[in-house]
């Protein structure tokens, strides 16, 4: 099975104009295409930004099969690319904090609702998710979906591995000062559940935040296989599924599991 070359766009677009943004995101995904790859993952809110006021958030939310979804679902169609985006998911009168990923022929495979969400900006805004894992099958990897702070919660990373989890997507806004998470953390997240990692953040100040960038691609042997500076960046990495079973067989991290133990934890 040939590694699953992935693309990582690091760029906040602009705020509140999704017009902009998916243009912005047709531009990455014909350029991610022509360079082999076969994912391409954006980060955090991409769709909209991040630092939205409050009161504009309901109005900016669609559906996960509304006007947006589907004009990004003809995106990936057309480049023959598979496309995870970030969006406030409007549903049951609430907003979610959401990630979609649409499969190279246009069709939607998971949509996941991020479960913890960070600080007063985000408890205020949204509505907190209640399914730590969701998947879905793409090349030949099970891709799993996360978003941002959910990845600083080790049972919730640990709770994919144990699903199957090969390729873990991290659309993240991770601000100044945390960038340690990016740096340090992901790829031992990585390396402790034996999967790759592909965290990709958005960049630059947006209202009160500033964005620090530094997008990874982490696999299950610890190395970050590629890594973004601080600017607006498309990075590639591969997915190789022989690493990651070699991997496996040697690190015995989820062999030596006692789960007799960790009641406690729960």
């Amino acid at each position: 099975m040939p590694p699953l070359r992935t693309a990582l766009l690091q760029s906040s677009g602009v705020l509140g104009d999704t017009a902009e943004n998916l243009k912005a995101l047709d531009e990455a995904a014909a350029r991610a295409a022509q360079s082999g790859a076969g994912l391409l993952v954006t980060s955090e809110m991409f769709l909209t930004g991040y630092a939205l006021d409050l009161q504009d958030i309901p109005g900016l939310a669609e559906p996960a099969d509304g006007a947006c979804a589907q004009a990004i679902g003809e995106i990936a169609r057309r480049h023959g690319i598979a496309v995870l985006y970030g969006y406030p998911e409007g549903a049951d009168g609430v907003v979610y904090n959401a990630a979609q990923l649409i499969g190279p022929d246009g069709t939607a495979l998971a949509n996941y609702r991020k479960t913890h969400l960070f600080g007063c900006f985000e408890q205020d805004a949204f509505t907190p998710g209640d399914t730590p894992v969701v998947q879905a099958d793409l090349n030949g990897l099970r891709i799993g979906i996360m978003i941002c702070y959910d990845v600083e919660f080790p049972e919730n990373v640990r709770a994919h591995a144990l699903a199957g989890t090969d390729l873990l997507l991290v659309p993240t806004a991770q601000m100044h000062p945390f960038q340690f998470v990016a740096e340090q953390l992901v790829p031992v997240r990585a390396f402790e559940n034996q999967m790759y990692i592909a965290y990709v953040n958005r960049t630059g100040p947006e209202g009160e935040f500033e964005f620090v960038g530094l997008s990874c691609l982490a696999s299950p042997d610890g190395v970050t296989r590629t890594r973004a500076g601080r600017g607006e960046e498309l990075v590639f990495g591969e997915a190789d599924p022989e690493l990651l079973s070699a991997s496996r067989e040697n690190n015995p991290y989820l062999r030596d599991r006692r789960p007799g133990l960790y009641a406690s934890l729960v």
